[in-house]
């Protein structure tokens, strides 16, 4: 495990907070010069803590607004690479969760309308050995900006 202090943590929030935050704009928040605060960064990229930058995307403005979770049940010794590939082979399909017990696995899928959902739930009880589905339209959503934090960002 990477030896993390609390400027770290400090450096991680504003990155979560707003991934294209600047090196210039976060070193008088945390009491450090620019270059220390690149090398922090740099650090934490190299020991694996901070894995990527990304963007958050509107679906909705895309026209994929619609998104749910399904929950898959397999027949009896599926192995867990079946449960994977009949999942991430849908392009509607944006995270798998293969988890202990029932059911085996959650999917999270963005689709454009509730026909486009059906369709992709009826292709998804077609594949390999699903023998179940159960699914879970959202209707909002929140994330916590960061761990240990009570600030959420609603989408």
């Amino acid at each position: 495990m990477a030896e993390i202090d609390d400027i770290d943590h400090h450096i991680l929030r504003m990155l979560r907070e707003d991934g294209r935050r600047s090196f210039s704009d976060m070193a008088p928040e945390v009491g450090l010069s620019v270059a220390a605060v690149k090398r922090r960064v740099d650090r934490l990229r190299e020991v694996g803590v901070i894995t990527g930058f990304t963007a958050e995307i509107d679906y909705s403005k895309l026209g994929w607004g619609i998104e749910a979770f399904t929950e898959l049940r397999y027949a009896g010794a599926t192995p867990v690479s079946e449960i994977i590939r009949t999942s991430t082979g849908v392009p509607e399909v944006q995270a798998v969760f293969t988890i202990a017990g029932d059911p085996d696995a959650l999917i999270q899928l963005r689709v454009r309308d509730l026909d486009h959902l059906q369709q992709v739930i009826d292709g998804l009880r077609r594949a390999g050995n699903v023998t179940g589905t159960k699914t879970l339209m959202v209707l909002g959503s929140w994330t916590r900006s960061a761990p240990g934090t009570s600030t959420f960002t609603h989408r």
